[in-house]
């Protein structure tokens, strides 16, 4: 429990901060959206370049674990853009996909996964943030752009879609990191020291963005729909995986308790940033992160517990 409270703290410091400075009129009402704007066009892609300039794609071949993760990942993604879909444009749907199915994993997983499960858990830590900010973040992504296209024609749709995801700097990030890492070159050490820092500023950043948006906005009327998120996030997602992890594919031990593990920490802060840059209602999301925060302490303890029990 306190290994757990200890990682997840620092989460609500950097919320309670940005809250705190826009209530007290220390940052002005367009500072939630200009910070994520620096974050969607700057840190958040450094960041995801330097992690996939940094793969090595045969250290990261786990077929059973990459399995567990991503049918139960994009599976409950597909499920809740699904239902929600029949209340909600597919834009919000697919948002509201990201917030029951995107964990946490970068913030609060790796150091997690390393106090509780040693340092041997921290390969599967890094696939997850791989998958997670890269293939789901990108499927959404595209899910979006193409569901805010008006054209009616389907050659037009796709062009448009495809124009936009060229554009689109969350994917150009990555794409760019791969293509370092395909070649095997290496970056001046200027160059990368550039990325880190500014990648760096991705998670805090965003975090203080969601702090300067909850003192703006309240939340009461999209607690309902939130808490079901979060019970898909904290209850159906770590089951679902634990299902597949330990009755379908074949890992080792070690393998699937961390799947499990990552699978039930709480909702990041993607989804905000996406709410946020396509200019879509983001108490929903807001609420869902905050909430799932605060849950995780006592889903990811349950789990732990249960785990040193077996």
């Amino acid at each position: 429990m306190f290994s757990t409270l200890a990682i997840v703290l620092p989460i609500f410091a950097l919320v309670l901060a940005g809250y705190l400075c826009r209530r007290s009129g220390v940052l002005g009402p367009q500072a939630s959206s200009e910070l994520n704007r620096f974050v969607v066009y700057l840190a958040l892609p450094a960041l995801l370049f330097d992690v996939m300039a940094k793969v090595h794609f045969r250290e990261l071949y786990q077929p059973g674990f990459l399995a567990a993760i991503g049918l139960g990942t994009e599976g409950l993604f597909i499920l809740t853009f699904s239902l929600r879909k029949r209340k909600s444009h597919a834009a919000d749907a697919s948002i509201d996909g990201l917030n029951a199915a995107y964990a946490n994993v970068g913030f609060i997983g790796l150091p997690l996964c390393a106090a509780t499960l040693g340092a041997g858990s921290l390969a599967a830590a890094t696939i997850n943030t791989i998958f997670t900010v890269c293939i789901l973040f990108a499927g959404a992504i595209i899910v979006i752009e193409t569901g805010l296209q008006t054209e009616r024609s389907v050659r037009h749709t796709v062009r448009n879609v495809a124009q936009q995801l060229i554009r689109n700097p969350l994917l150009l990030g990555p794409a760019l990191g791969i293509l370092v890492a395909v070649t095997g070159r290496q970056l001046p050490s200027s160059i990368e020291a550039f990325v880190k820092l500014l990648g760096a500023a991705s998670t805090p950043c965003a975090l203080v963005a969601l702090g300067l948006f909850l003192a703006e906005k309240r939340l009461d009327l999209c607690i309902g729909v939130s808490m079901q998120l979060v019970a898909l996030k904290l209850i159906v997602h770590p089951a679902l995986t634990w299902l597949l992890a330990y009755h379908v594919f074949s890992m080792p031990r070690l393998w699937a308790e961390s799947a499990v593990l990552l699978s039930a920490l709480p909702t990041g802060t993607g989804p905000f940033m996406l709410a946020e840059f396509y200019d879509r209602e983001a108490s929903t999301t807001s609420a869902a992160i905050l909430f799932s925060t605060i849950g995780s302490l006592f889903s990811v303890t349950l789990y732990l517990y249960l785990l040193n029990g077996y």
